[in-house]
């Protein structure tokens, strides 16, 4: 089983690349890209994910963290209102942020 990438434990490690998962109903969560590519969450304790209704709150919350590159990702669930067949990719939007 992996390690939990607890918040308070990462101070002093290099994350070449954090996304920020934007969800409905303004629920953001963020995980770190591992090395290959694997993504992991990040966490506030062992049984709290880092979890925010504000993008502005879970950003300052990774402010203290040396942070190579910073991302919001949505995916968009428009197709599927719609009624459009389902497409072979997610219908996502990727946006790098820029860090305080």
């Amino acid at each position: 089983m992996t390690q939990k990438l607890l918040l308070n434990q990462l101070n002093n490690v290099a994350l070449a690349k954090v996304i920020i998962d934007s969800f409905d109903g303004s629920i953001y969560q963020a995980c770190a890209v591992t090395v290959g590519g694997r993504e992991q969450p990040l966490w506030l304790s062992e049984q709290q994910r880092l979890r925010s209704n504000s993008l502005s709150e879970i950003r300052e919350l990774l402010a203290p963290l040396h942070i190579g590159a910073l991302y919001l990702r949505q995916n968009s669930a428009y197709d599927e209102m719609i009624g459009q067949p389902l497409r072979s990719e997610p219908n996502t939007l990727l946006l790098e942020l820029s860090q305080p």
